[in-house]
């Protein structure tokens, strides 16, 4: 699971799980791929990006992002770089996401986050 393929706000109605609530990313197991960088297509994520989210996916996968996200974040090309390798090199093969308001656990299995629980079946 790229980290880019996930946000870490739900955008869909999940059980249990608020619209729009940031999920907490417990990573087991990564892996590292290589992408060319382009920091205009990184600039244009920035809008839709929440940057507490992002912060705390970073400290999980051991890179160091500022705080709050720079003023001048779309010239800061270091921070950029960061954020390419966190959103598109970083692949999370195992681990979970974890929703803090009702402490609910998503599986990530190769890959895939899987946001329908035994108990939510129908």
């Amino acid at each position: 699971m790229k980290l880019l393929t996930y946000n870490f706000l739900t955008s869909k109605c999940i059980r249990g799980v608020k619209i729009g609530f940031p999920l907490k990313l417990n990573i087991v197991e990564k892996k590292v791929v290589s992408s060319e960088f382009n920091s205009e297509f990184i600039a244009r994520m920035l809008p839709r990006l929440d940057w507490s989210a992002i912060k705390q996916a970073a400290t999980h996968i051991g890179a160091d992002l500022p705080a709050t996200m720079p003023e001048d974040i779309s010239s800061d090309s270091e921070t950029l770089q960061k954020l390419h390798h966190i959103l598109l090199e970083v692949d999370i093969v195992e681990g979970t996401l974890e929703c803090p308001e009702t402490g609910r656990l998503f599986p990530i299995s190769d890959g895939i986050p899987n946001m329908l629980l035994n108990e939510d079946e129908v």
